[in-house]
Parts: C-alpha cells; sequence; structure tokens
C-alpha cells in the first residue's frame, strides 16, 4: 500500500476521493459537519502543501433522496477544516470541470460537484468496468496520481473509487490509518473482547461469525437490540421488546444466534439484568424476571460490573454500537460505563458506529487514549466481516512505482 510518503506531488494532478458526506436538513437543505470533513482535511491538506493541483471528488446522498445536493456547502466547510480555500465547480466532469481543472496552480484546491450527480457513478459492478464510466473517460487525462481516501465508501465498486486504477493509486491519511487500526485489530493481542451493541443485529451477528470461527475472539460482549436477542435466544421471554425486535428486523437473526450460542456459548455474554422505561424512569430487573411490558433501555448494574470487569483485563477492545438508549439520562448508565472503562484501560481499542463516536462526544472521552475511532459504517462492519473491499483491493494492489524525488535520493 502506498501512502502520501511515497509519492511526490510537486506539480502533479491528484485526484483525490474523499467522503463528505454529511446530515442534512429535510426542510431547509442545509448541511451539517461531519466528522469525516475533519478527518479528509489532513489528507486535502498535506497534498496542497506538497505542492499537488488537489481535485477533489465526493459524494452527497443517494440520486433521489432529498439529501443528494450540490457540494457548494461541503466546499465551505472543507475549507474552514484544510484552513485554506477551496474552490467549488457546480460541475462533475464536463467542460467546466476541465477548464477548472486545468486552471489550478500548484498547490490549490478544487472541488468538483456529487458524483452521484451522474447518471452511472453506480452502474458498474467491477474495477476494470468503471473504466468505462462518464467520470472516467472524461477527467482520467487530466490525472496523474489517485489518492483514495474514503474507506467508508470503499466497500462500493463506483467510478469515483476504483475507476481510476489505470493511475498510480495512494492511500490518503484516513485510509492509511484506517488499515493500520484494522490490520492490528486483526492479529489482536489477547485477551480480545468485542462489544456489539446498537440497533443492527444482522451486521454485528456477521462480524461474531466470522471472527469466532477464527478463534479471535476470547470474549463477546451483547448489548442493545443484540443483547436481547441473545436473552432471547437463551429461552427467555421479552415482553414489550419483542415488537422492537421485530420492526428492527432482529428476530430474523434469531435462529443464528441460538446457534453461535450452542456452538461458542462460553464466549457469549448477554444481560444479566436489564434497565426498562417505567413509565419515563429507570427500572432494573434481573433477566430471570422477564417477560415484562416495558422495553428495555439499557443493560442493568450487574451486567455493568460483568462486562466491566472482562474489558478491563482484556488488551484489545472493540466496539460498535451503544449498550442502550444513552441519548437519555436515565439509559445512558451502561454506555458511559464500557467507555469510561475503555477510556482507563491499556487495551488497544477500535471503535465503530455513528452512534458510538456520538457517545464518545456526548459523554467527553478523551480520544487521545483511545485507540483508533473509526470514520467508516457499513464498510468497517463488511472488512471484519471478512469481505473483501474493492477500493482496498485497488490500494493494496498497486505496486510502488519508482521514486521521484530529488537526484540525490
Amino acid at each position: 500500500m502506498l501512502t502520501l510518503d511515497d509519492y511526490d506531488f510537486m506539480g502533479q494532478t491528484a485526484f483525490v476521493r474523499v467522503d463528505l458526506n454529511c446530515p442534512v436538513d429535510e426542510k431547509t437543505l442545509l448541511v451539517e459537519k461531519s466528522e469525516r470533513i475533519s478527518g479528509h482535511a489532513q489528507t486535502v491538506r498535506e497534498l496542497a502543501e506538497k505542492g499537488a493541483r488537489v481535485v477533489v471528488l465526493a459524494h452527497q446522498g443517494r440520486k433521489g433522496d432529498y439529501d443528494c445536493i450540490s457540494l457548494s456547502q461541503h466546499s465551505l466547510l472543507l475549507g474552514s477544516e484544510v484552513k485554506m480555500p477551496v474552490k467549488f465547480v457546480s460541475d462533475v466532469c464536463g467542460e467546466k470541470a476541465k477548464k477548472a481543472i486545468a486552471s489550478l496552480a500548484d498547490g490549490e484546491i478544487l472541488l468538483l460537484d456529487n458524483v452521484r450527480l451522474l447518471s452511472d457513478e453506480t452502474k458498474y459492478k467491477t474495477i476494470e468496468e468503471n473504466s468505462k464510466a462518464e467520470l472516467v473517460r472524461e477527467l482520467s487525462p487530466l490525472c496523474d496520481v489517485f489518492v483514495l481516501d474514503a474507506f467508508s465508501a470503499a466497500h462500493r465498486a463506483q467510478a469515483s473509487i476504483v475507476g481510476f486504477y489505470q493511475k498510480p493509486v495512494v492511500a490518503g491519511r484516513v485510509m492509511q490509518h484506517e488499515l493500520e487500526a484494522l490490520d492490528k485489530l486483526k492479529s489482536p493481542a489477547r485477551p480480545t473482547t468485542f462489544i456489539f451493541g446498537g440497533s443492527k443485529a444482522e451486521d454485528s451477528i456477521g462480524i461474531m461469525e466470522n471472527w469466532l470461527s477464527e478463534g479471535k475472539m476470547d470474549h463477546v460482549l451483547t448489548c442493545g437490540v443484540l443483547g436481547s436477542l441473545f436473552i432471547l435466544a437463551s429461552g427467555k421471554e421479552l415482553g414489550g421488546t419483542l415488537s422492537y425486535l421485530k420492526e428492527k428486523k432482529a428476530i430474523d437473526c434469531l435462529s443464528k444466534a441460538k446457534e453461535l450460542l450452542a456452538k461458542y456459548g462460553g464466549k457469549i455474554s448477554f444481560p444479566t439484568d436489564v434497565a426498562v422505561d417505567s413509565g419515563g424512569k429507570r427500572k432494573e430487573l434481573s433477566t430471570g424476571k422477564l417477560p415484562c411490558h416495558e422495553s428495555i433501555c439499557d443493560i442493568g448494574s450487574q451486567t455493568i460490573k460483568e462486562y466491566t470487569s472482562i474489558i478491563a483485563k482484556s488488551k484489545t477492545v472493540m466496539m460498535n454500537g451503544p449498550a442502550g438508549v444513552y441519548e437519555k439520562a436515565e439509559f445512558s448508565e451502561g454506555t458511559r460505563a464500557l467507555l469510561a472503562v475503555i477510556e482507563k484501560s491499556k487495551a488497544f481499542s477500535v471503535f465503530g458506529g455513528g452512534h458510538t463516536l456520538s457517545a464518545i462526544d456526548r459523554f467527553k472521552i478523551d480520544k487521545g487514549k483511545l485507540g483508533y475511532v473509526s470514520l467508516a459504517g457499513k464498510a468497517l462492519i463488511e472488512y471484519l466481516s471478512g469481505d473483501n473491499l474493492p477500493g482496498v483491493e485497488l490500494v493494496r494492489r498497486t505496486p510502488p512505482p519508482e521514486r521521484t524525488g530529488c537526484s540525490c535520493c
């Protein structure tokens, strides 16, 4: 894998694919800044400082959705993070875009418009097929080097991700740091503990199955929807929470949960007590007293004690998803406690999922004491589930070019 350290960008037109996808207010269409912009700003700024003519490719929303809008607001947000002017052109690969690219000087930055405004951005299925896309056909002659920084979109074989494969391909800092952290996670110091919370049971089940089969998980701590699913898989009834599992389609994973519990039961922990919403107040009860008509909203005090004890003894920790409805003070105890013990531990830690990142910010967890906080969502899940990501394959299959530094090197 080539990084920004391995290529001489001076005077080169560098296309850099980032992920600037941000929350958009449905009524005003105003864009809210995402942490991804701050992350990618490092790569963009470094390319400009190295003398590249920086052409930024990015997407917003999906075609047909309300948030598939122009990137004009994003140019201002990116510029404020890069602390350098970011030009914007309301075109992706037409004559306006080509003219703007050709007029760039060394060290200048240009953001093209939303690549998903193109009809064939998502059409092709393989790396090679994407060379036929309009974006690649029109802009490839203007590109000297392609920098892929969007790990969070690397699971998609789309033109702006893999179409410039015939150019030198370099990993940006976000891509580099994601892969370095995940490679370290794939060869973990033991014992290894994974914490699965949130509401997407199917994603967690896929990772569990892959890592347990490879013998790389020593402890699996389930909470959130997955915790409720495993309570059900253990033979207990849930009551009011069952309808929520059906709503989130977690119930579709019940047979797989039972299978994993039968095969790896010694490694899988599920809540021994829970906190339910009793008229807006927190009420704790042991799982032996289930079913109940109230909804489960957090893990209970005994489970918190059991889980934090396991985490404190771990050398590698991965957390994906909060323990409960952390946005409400009454049900934030589980998530807060798990994050706090990881913050204090000396374990190498990796965090994924948008709600996990939000919880880290909400509870003022010191990111400097954490291992790595991923900016990816579905791409991270697929990578940890053992799937091949087209973008990752691309940056890892490119042979290093000859060094193009000064003659004394």
